[in-house]
């Protein structure tokens, strides 16, 4: 139970924190946000590979659409220890959105009621069909 306590606090501050950053594809986006929290938790960034590859929506679309979608992109940003889940919980990420439409698919964080999602403005809840998850 701490454990959890401990999760929803440290998500708190960090979303906080990530709502004090302006939009910017490659550094602060629907994507890059899980790399964050990642660090955010101390890991090492899980998404070097990408970051600031790209400073555009289209240029986010078109490394989506290599990788044939979001849920195998994110896959290849997930650090050293996570593993897939089927129930998310607080603090787990995942892709949400749309199965066949990949310009529909986001990364998001769940809160333990629900998922949230970096949006231009800051974080925003979303009701969307889970695509996949992982404990992180």
């Amino acid at each position: 139970m701490a454990e959890l306590v401990a999760r929803a606090a440290a998500l708190a501050a960090f979303i906080a924190d990530n709502n004090t950053r302006p939009w910017q594809p490659g550094h602060v986006d629907c994507c890059m946000v899980l790399a964050d929290w990642a660090m955010w938790l101390g890991h090492p960034d899980p998404a070097t590979h990408l970051r600031g590859t790209y400073d555009s929506d289209d240029g986010f679309r078109s490394i989506i659409a290599a990788n044939e979608g979001v849920p195998a992109l994110v896959a290849t940003c997930i650090p050293r220890g996570g593993k897939r889940i089927q129930h998310p919980h607080c603090g787990a990420i995942g892709v949400i959105g749309s199965p066949t439409n990949i310009h529909r698919q986001f990364g998001a964080i769940h809160d333990g009621s629900g998922w949230l999602v970096r949006m231009h403005g800051g974080f925003g809840r979303m009701t969307a069909r889970t695509l996949a998850a992982w404990a992180i």
